[in-house]
């Protein structure tokens, strides 16, 4: 999960920049960053490659804004945080049912996000690319401070937990990391790993409501 942190587009350039979006994402996860040429994108978006150069100046800019459509969902210029789901984690009481509209929401963007996340991984040799690797794994850790922020207002959040640790518990099991692990390389269905993630954190983050006798 990351913040999104756009600058306001053009409306008329906006259908050419999806357009070369789209093209290079499925350019990149197909063939790899290093392989995928500028040229090749604009053939596949159907742009001029003078077009994709204005739009975005280079292929490492062409990338990040896929990776930041893919983590979005779309290319609307609202922030994550300003989201309604957040206003969803918010408002719920239950600090338990907060988290777990935190790890749904977590895992439909882990599940869009992976493909790109990996093309951004195998390439992270180039200092370009490792760069938008550091940039996206900080963003997606002040994501999830600022989420956790807000579970640790629920009453039942654990005495004692900062949300520093607490955000570092979700950091690690919400992670694209461990989603190629569990999903990608063992086999388990996306509802079960997300199940695991919640259960897993709720363990961490919140006390269980004493049982009457």
């Amino acid at each position: 999960m990351t913040v999104a942190t756009r600058q306001p587009r053009k409306t008329q350039s906006r259908p050419t920049k999806r357009r070369i979006v789209s093209a290079a994402s499925e350019l990149f996860v197909r063939d790899g960053y290093l392989q995928t040429t500028v040229t090749a994108i604009a053939r596949h978006a159907g742009v001029a490659v003078q077009t994709l150069y204005l739009s975005f100046g280079s292929k490492d800019a062409i990338l990040a804004a896929a990776l930041d459509v893919a983590i979005a969902g779309d290319d609307e210029p609202e922030p994550v945080l300003e989201r309604q789901w957040v206003v969803d984690v918010a408002a719920e009481k239950n600090g338990r049912i907060a988290l777990a509209l935190v790890v749904d929401t977590a895992g439909e963007i882990v599940a869009r996000v992976q493909p790109l996340y990996s093309v951004v991984q195998r390439a992270s040799a180039d200092p370009e690319l490792a760069e938008l690797l550091h940039i996206t794994k900080r963003r997606r850790h002040e994501t999830f401070a600022a989420v956790v922020a807000l579970l640790a207002q629920k009453p039942t959040f654990a005495p004692g937990l900062s949300v520093e640790q607490a955000t570092a518990v979700l950091y690690a099991l919400a992670s694209e990391e461990s989603y190629q692990l569990l999903v990608l390389e063992q086999g388990w269905p996306e509802q079960d790993w997300r199940e695991w993630v919640t259960e897993t954190a709720a363990a961490q983050l919140f006390r269980r409501a004493r049982r009457s006798p």
